[in-house]
């Protein structure tokens, strides 16, 4: 059975509330970059500070546990 893909913020791979860190696992992107491209939209256009804050709070997070199903036999 395949895994379902959610777009959560990340509760290990965060640096200010995830969502950086979600995205990046959600898109199979370094992290990193998109921090870069984050501050170069805060500096350049101002924009970043607004999508970000709109992500935290779209952007549901990460369950603290994972229910793990049993398989028929």
């Amino acid at each position: 059975m395949s895994e379902k893909k959610t777009l959560r913020r990340s509760r290990d791979d965060r640096v200010i509330a995830g969502v950086c860190g979600g995205l990046g696992s959600y898109f199979k992107i370094d992290p990193v970059i998109l921090r870069v491209i984050w501050v170069l939209l805060i500096f350049g256009f101002g924009t970043g500070i607004l999508a970000y804050l709109i992500c935290w709070l779209v952007i549901p997070p990460e369950p603290e546990y994972i229910v793990m199903e049993a398989e028929d036999e």
